[in-house]
C-alpha cells in the first residue's frame, strides 16, 4: 500500500511539474543554436578580413556604416536560425512526449526571458546609434544571461547555470574591448553547444 501512495505522489508531483514549468525544451535546440552562432561568428571573421581588418592586431578598427549594417544583418540571421532550429525541436520534442507546447507557464516563461532582452536589445541598438560599438558584444551577453537566469523559475532549472556563465563572461569581455566577437562565439557558440550536449545527455 505503502508502494502504492509513493507512486500516486510521484504521478502528482510530475503533473504539478507540467503545469507550472515549460519542460518541452530540447538540448538539441541548444546545440544548433550554437552552431549557428559559430558560423555566424566565422563569418563576421572572414567579413573583417575582406574589408582589410586584422581582428588580433590589438589596434583601434573603424568600421564604416556599411560593415556594420552587414553585421547587424548576420546577427539577425543568426538570431532568427537559433529561433527557428529551437522552435523546430521543441516541438519535436512535445509531440514525442505528448507535451503541450502554448500553456501559461509557457506565456510566463516567455515575459520573464523577453523583458531582459528587449531592455538589452534596446540598450545595443542605443550602442550602435552613438557608435560605441566595443560594448555591443559584452551588453549582449549579460542581458542575455539575464534573460536566462530570470526565466529559470519557468523552465530547466538547468538553464540558469547557462545565465550565470553568460552573465560572467559578459563582464570579462568588458575589460576586454575590441575582442567581443571572441566572447560572443564563446558565449553564444560554445557555451550553448556545451550546454545543449548536457541537456540531451541528462533529459533525452
Amino acid at each position: 500500500m505503502n508502494q502504492k501512495h509513493q507512486e500516486d505522489l510521484a504521478h502528482i508531483r510530475s503533473m504539478m511539474e507540467r503545469s507550472s514549468r515549460f519542460i518541452s525544451l530540447s538540448g538539441l535546440s541548444g546545440v544548433f543554436a550554437g552552431l549557428s552562432a559559430l558560423i555566424g561568428g566565422l563569418y563576421v571573421y572572414q567579413l573583417f578580413k575582406a574589408n582589410g581588418l586584422e581582428y588580433f592586431d590589438g589596434e583601434h578598427k573603424l568600421y564604416s556604416a556599411n560593415l556594420v549594417s552587414h553585421l547587424f544583418i548576420t546577427a539577425v540571421i543568426v538570431l532568427i536560425c537559433a529561433f527557428t532550429f529551437g522552435l523546430l525541436f521543441t516541438i519535436r520534442k512535445s509531440k514525442k512526449y505528448d507535451l503541450p507546447i502554448w500553456t501559461s507557464a509557457t506565456k510566463k516563461m516567455l515575459f520573464n526571458l523577453a523583458v531582459p532582452l528587449l531592455a538589452g536589445g534596446i540598450f545595443c541598438l542605443a550602442l550602435l546609434y552613438h557608435e560605441i560599438y566595443g560594448l555591443v558584444a559584452p551588453a549582449t551577453l549579460i542581458f542575455y544571461g539575464l534573460a536566462l537566469i530570470n526565466a529559470e523559475k519557468y523552465t530547466f532549472s538547468d538553464i540558469k547555470y547557462l545565465g550565470f556563465c553568460e552573465l560572467v563572461l559578459g563582464f570579462i569581455s568588458l575589460f576586454y574591448i575590441g575582442y567581443g566577437l571572441v566572447f560572443w562565439i564563446i558565449g553564444f557558440g560554445i557555451l550553448h553547444i556545451l550546454y545543449g550536449l548536457i541537456m540531451f545527455k541528462k533529459y533525452k
